[in-house]
C-alpha cells in the first residue's frame, strides 16, 4: 500500500512539473523579434515601387456635388423600423432619435458646410509616403518663445474615431500654461485605411504592422525620440511601438491598458476572488464582479466577431450609405460613453458630445469611404500570425502610464499590467468618462498625461 502511495505521488508530482514546465514556456518573457522595417504594404509589386520621402501639404476640401449628392441621400431614407414600445437604445440605435439626427445632418449641419471644413482645416495637415502607402497625418507645431522646451508627442485614434478626437485636446498640448514648464510638437495621423490615409493593398497589415508604419512616420517627420498617447487601436499600437522600439519611446500614457497573455487570465480570476487583496476597494467596480463585466462585453462587441471575420460584408453594407454609417457609427459614442446610456431616448449623445464633432467623423468615413478598409484591422489582429507574435510576453520597460475611466469598456488591475509595463510609473481612476476620452473629457486626459510628463521630466 505504501509502495502505491509512493507511486501515485511520482506520477503526480511528474505530470505537475510537465504542466508547470509547459506553462512557464507559455509565461516566459520574449524577447524583440527582428522586425521588417521596408515591409511593403501598397497595389502591385515592390519592385515598381520607389518612396517618395517629400511631405506635403494636404487641405480638407470636398466640392459642393458632393455635398449635394450626400444631402440628396439624406432626403431619400428608406423607411426605417419603429422602435419597440418602452425601448430607448437597448436594441441598438433609436430610430426616432435617428431621424432627429438625419434631419440635422441634412439642414442645419450640411447649411453650414463651409465652416466644418474650416474647422477641419484649422491644423495643418500633410501627406508623406510610408512602406507604400500614402499616410496622412496632422503635425502641429507650438508657437512659443524661444528657450521653451517643445516635446515630441504621436496621439493615436482608434475605431470609429479618427483624428477628429483630439482637437479639442491639441490646443492644450501645445499652448504653453501655468501647469506645465513645456509644450508638446504634436503629430496625429490617421491610421492606415481611416479618413485621408491610404489603405493596405495586401494581407497582413495588423496592429504590430502599423506600429512600424507610426515609427516610421515619426522618423520621417523629424522625431527618433518621442512620447505616445492613445485609446482603442491607439492604445494597442501605442503599446506596440513602445515595445518594439523601447530605445525611441521616452513615454507611453494610454487610456485602454491591456495584457493579453496566459498569465493575465488565471490572475484576473485570482484577484476576483479577493479584489481588496490586490486594488483599493472603492476601485473594484471598475473590474469586478467578472460576470457583469462579461456580461457588458458580449452585449457591446457583437460588432467585432463581424469585422474580424467578414469586414467587407459589413463594409459593403455600410459605404456610400449614410443612414446606416451613422447609426453604427454614433451607437458606439453613445453606449461606449456609459453602458447606462442604452436606457436613454436619446442614447446620451449630447451629454458630453456636440453634435456636429460627432457628424465631423462620420463625415471623415463617409467623404473618404473608408469604413470597410478601417475594419480591416480586427480581421489583422485576430488573424493566427498576429496572435503567437504573443508580443505582451515582452516586457517594456518604457515609463508608462494608464488613465482608467470609469466607463472604459474593459480595465486590467496594475498586478496583471505590470506584468507586461515593467515600469507602470503611473495609474488613475476617473469617476467618469468612457471609451472616448479625448473628445468626451479632454481637460480630465489632458491634465493625466501632462502630469505623467511632467514626472518623467523631473
Amino acid at each position: 500500500m505504501g509502495f502505491m502511495i509512493r507511486v501515485v505521488f511520482v506520477v503526480i508530482s511528474l505530470t505537475v512539473a510537465v504542466v508547470l514546465k509547459q506553462y512557464r514556456g507559455l509565461t516566459a518573457p520574449l524577447p524583440v523579434p527582428e522586425l521588417n522595417l521596408k515591409q511593403y504594404w501598397g497595389p502591385g509589386d515592390v519592385k515598381q515601387y520607389k518612396e517618395d520621402t517629400s511631405i506635403k501639404p494636404f487641405k480638407v476640401s470636398y466640392d459642393a456635388p458632393v455635398i449635394e449628392k450626400l444631402r440628396t441621400k439624406l432626403n431619400d431614407v428608406p423607411t426605417l423600423t419603429a422602435p419597440l414600445e418602452g425601448v430607448a437604445f437597448e436594441y441598438g440605435f433609436n430610430t426616432n432619435r435617428l431621424k432627429e439626427i438625419i434631419k440635422y445632418w441634412r439642414t442645419t449641419y450640411l447649411d453650414s458646410w463651409s465652416e466644418r471644413e474650416k474647422l477641419l482645416n484649422k491644423f495643418p495637415h500633410f501627406h508623406t509616403q510610408i512602406q507604400g502607402l500614402n499616410m496622412h497625418f496632422i503635425h502641429v507645431k507650438p508657437k512659443v518663445p524661444a528657450g521653451t522646451k517643445v516635446l515630441p508627442l504621436l496621439l493615436l485614434h482608434g475605431w470609429p474615431g479618427s483624428v477628429r478626437e483630439f482637437y479639442d485636446i491639441i490646443p492644450m498640448l501645445t499652448t504653453k500654461s501655468k501647469d506645465k514648464d513645456f509644450v508638446f510638437e504634436v503629430i496625429v495621423p490617421s491610421l492606415p485605411g481611416y479618413g485621408w490615409s491610404q489603405a493596405s493593398a495586401k494581407k497582413g497589415l495588423s496592429p504590430s504592422e502599423v506600429a512600424i508604419v507610426m515609427k516610421n512616420l515619426m522618423s520621417r517627420v523629424g522625431f527618433e525620440k518621442f512620447y505616445i498617447q492613445g485609446g482603442d487601436w491607439g492604445s494597442l499600437i501605442g503599446n506596440y511601438i513602445a515595445t518594439y522600439f523601447q530605445g525611441n519611446v521616452l513615454g507611453v500614457h494610454l487610456n485602454m491598458c491591456s495584457v493579453n497573455t496566459a498569465l493575465s487570465y488565471p490572475k484576473t480570476f485570482l484577484a476576483s476572488l479577493r479584489p481588496s487583496l490586490f486594488i483599493d476597494e472603492q476601485y473594484t467596480d471598475y473590474y469586478f464582479p467578472l460576470g457583469s463585466k462579461f456580461a457588458d462585453i458580449i452585449e457591446e462587441t457583437g460588432y467585432m466577431h463581424i469585422q474580424a471575420t467578414k469586414p467587407d460584408t459589413i463594409g459593403t453594407a455600410l459605404q456610400g450609405n449614410p443612414v446606416g454609417l451613422a447609426a453604427y457609427i454614433l451607437e458606439k459614442f453613445s453606449t461606449w460613453t456609459n453602458p447606462a446610456y442604452r436606457n436613454l431616448p436619446d442614447g446620451g449623445l449630447e451629454k458630453y458630445f456636440k453634435l456636429d464633432s460627432l457628424l465631423d467623423n462620420v463625415m471623415i468615413y463617409y467623404l473618404t469611404d473608408t469604413i470597410t478598409t478601417s475594419q480591416r484591422i480586427y480581421a489583422e489582429a485576430f488573424a493566427a500570425d498576429e496572435l503567437k507574435k504573443d508580443i505582451d510576453r515582452i516586457p517594456t520597460a518604457v515609463p508608462a502610464a494608464c488613465a482608467k475611466f470609469r466607463y472604459e469598456l474593459m480595465q486590467q488591475i496594475d498586478w496583471i499590467l505590470k506584468d507586461h509595463f515593467t515600469n507602470l510609473v503611473q495609474s488613475n481612476h476617473f469617476s467618469d468618462g468612457g471609451h472616448f476620452a479625448a473628445m468626451q473629457l479632454p481637460e480630465v486626459l489632458y491634465k493625466d498625461f501632462v502630469t505623467f510628463i511632467a514626472s518623467l521630466q523631473k
